[in-house]
């Protein structure tokens, strides 16, 4: 009887110790503490760390604030685009990231903060770029939720 509870207990804290783990960089972490993209991505220096993190509204206009480079990226359609969108912000449709991202976002080092219209394009972005070993991709979410300053290509009442 001794043995089988030890057997039970040893194949318990096996299966346990083979469930899903966290990256090894906590900074991985939103700002709720929830891990994201927690599929074992590799960067192209073949470790597990190339991951991207959700950040709020407040992080993202405190980023664009500071003086250090990044890149903001809106991940919509141009009609999207056009219709409105966050002042600077580059274009590549959500289903282009793959393609263009290596000739439009050169530095895989560059601070990228991304955005779509809702959130969820946006985080298929990120993770794609983060696959692509891209390692400082901010998810914003939707531009629905931005309650900060915005710029249209369509005039009002004309």
């Amino acid at each position: 009887m001794k043995r089988l509870l030890l057997v039970i207990a040893s194949l318990t804290f096996l299966l346990a110790a083979c469930g899903e783990s966290t990256p090894p960089d906590s900074s991985a972490a939103g700002s709720n503490g929830d891990i994201l993209s927690t599929e074992n991505l590799t960067d192209a220096a073949g470790d597990d760390s190339a991951v991207y993190k959700k950040i709020t509204a407040e992080e993202a206009i405190r980023i664009m604030d500071e003086d250090e480079p990044h890149i903001l990226l809106d991940v919509r359609t141009e009609d999207e685009y056009s219709e409105l969108r966050i002042d600077g912000a580059m274009l590549i449709p959500h289903t282009d990231v793959k393609s263009r991202a290596p000739e439009n976002l050169r530095d895989k080092n560059a601070t990228i903060l991304v955005y779509c219209r809702s959130g969820i394009r946006s985080a298929a972005a990120s993770e794609s770029l983060a696959q692509m070993g891209y390692i400082n991709v901010y998810d914003m979410g939707g531009i629905i939720d931005w309650p900060y300053e915005t710029v249209s290509d369509i005039s009002v009442g004309g």
